[in-house]
Order: structure tokens, then C-alpha cells, then sequence
């Protein structure tokens, strides 16, 4: 008799831990309850939901390498007005570029909320420009430019790589020709002429 009830209870008492438990775990208080994440673009916590929304279109075609030459850089900036932009232009085949592109990457991913960047693409196999966007995948879009017709619009001298820094107005303020030996000579170009004053 007693072994009997013994096997009852022992049961009886698995079963009620795991109710407390439970219920201890997952309550159905609606106050407790833990809130969903936000969504992407929601402007609730922080990412690209916090960005004013020509930069946070800017920043969701991120890496994307895009057609269009002349027509789809002015494009691009026409977008941008009323924000700084630096454009960076590049290609697969060009060491300098290479050395720098990561100074590029670190410095648009920390402007996220204050300064658009922009790549453009030169004189390259479309194969290959992309080849080097995964190897070096970067937070903003890039203009394959493929005849410089782009580049030479911003009057371009003919260095790879050239860096310019166009103002809130879209007038260009700084051209670089030559890669940037750190991103802190980066850095203090973009305080100098795009965030200072």
C-alpha cells in the first residue's frame, strides 16, 4: 500500500515542478514579457532605423557594385544633397587602392549618421571589381564607371586613387588624388572640410 501511493505521488510532484517551472520561466504576466527586437528601418534603437533617410538608403545598398557610369554617380549625388559625401574612387588592378579601401570601410561605418560615402569603379572587368568587393566588403554603394566618364565630370586627373569631398550643397570642397597612407589622414580631411565650421 504504501509502495503504491509512493509511485503515485513521485509523479504527481515531477509534474508539479515542471508547472512551477514553467510558469516561473515564460509567465503570461503581459508586463514581464520581454520586448520584441526592433525591426530594421523602424528608428527604434540604434542602426540604419536611426538615419536620416537619404543615408540610410545609401547605407542599405551597401557593397552593391551598380551600372550606370556618369548618369548613375550624378544620380547618386542628387540623392545625398544636403549631406556630405566623400566619394573614393578605385580600382581592382590598383595596389594604392588596395591599401587604402579598408581606411574607407572603418570611417563610413563610423559617419553612418553624419557623411555619405561612395565608391566608384574604374577602367576595370566587372568580374573583377567584384571579386574585390568581396574580398573588401564596404558599408556604402559603389558607381562602376567603367570609361571614367563619371570620374571625369568631377574633373579627375588621371591618379587612381582619388578621394573628393563634396560639401551638404554638392560642391566639392577637397580632391585628393592619391591614397590615404592612414585612415587618420582620412579622418582629418573629413573633420577639416566636411564636419568642421
Amino acid at each position: 500500500m504504501t509502495r503504491g501511493r509512493s509511485m503515485h505521488t513521485v509523479p504527481l510532484a515531477v509534474l508539479l515542478l515542471a508547472v512551477v517551472a514553467v510558469t516561473a520561466c515564460g509567465g503570461s504576466d503581459s508586463d514581464q514579457e520581454p520586448a520584441a527586437p526592433p525591426a530594421a528601418g523602424d528608428g527604434q534603437g540604434p542602426g540604419k532605423g536611426d538615419l536620416p533617410r537619404p543615408l540610410a538608403e545609401n547605407a542599405e545598398q551597401a557593397n552593391e557594385l551598380q551600372e550606370g557610369g556618369r548618369e548613375a554617380l550624378e544620380a547618386k549625388l542628387a540623392e545625398l544633397e544636403g549631406h556630405p559625401v566623400v566619394i573614393n574612387q578605385w580600382g581592382s588592378w590598383c595596389p594604392p587602392c588596395r591599401a587604402e579601401f579598408p581606411f574607407f570601410a572603418e570611417s563610413a561605418q563610423a559617419h553612418l549618421d553624419d557623411v555619405a560615402f561612395l565608391g566608384v569603379d574604374i577602367q576595370d572587368d566587372r568580374g573583377s571589381a567584384e571579386d574585390f568587393l568581396a574580398e573588401f566588403p564596404a558599408p556604402y554603394p559603389h558607381v562602376f564607371d567603367q570609361d571614367t566618364e563619371g570620374v571625369t565630370s568631377l574633373e579627375w586627373q588621371g591618379v587612381s586613387p582619388t578621394t573628393w569631398l563634396i560639401d551638404e550643397g554638392g560642391e566639392i570642397v577637397h580632391q585628393r588624388p592619391g591614397a590615404y597612407a592612414s585612415r587618420e589622414q582620412l579622418e582629418a580631411d573629413i573633420d577639416r572640410f566636411l564636419l568642421e565650421g
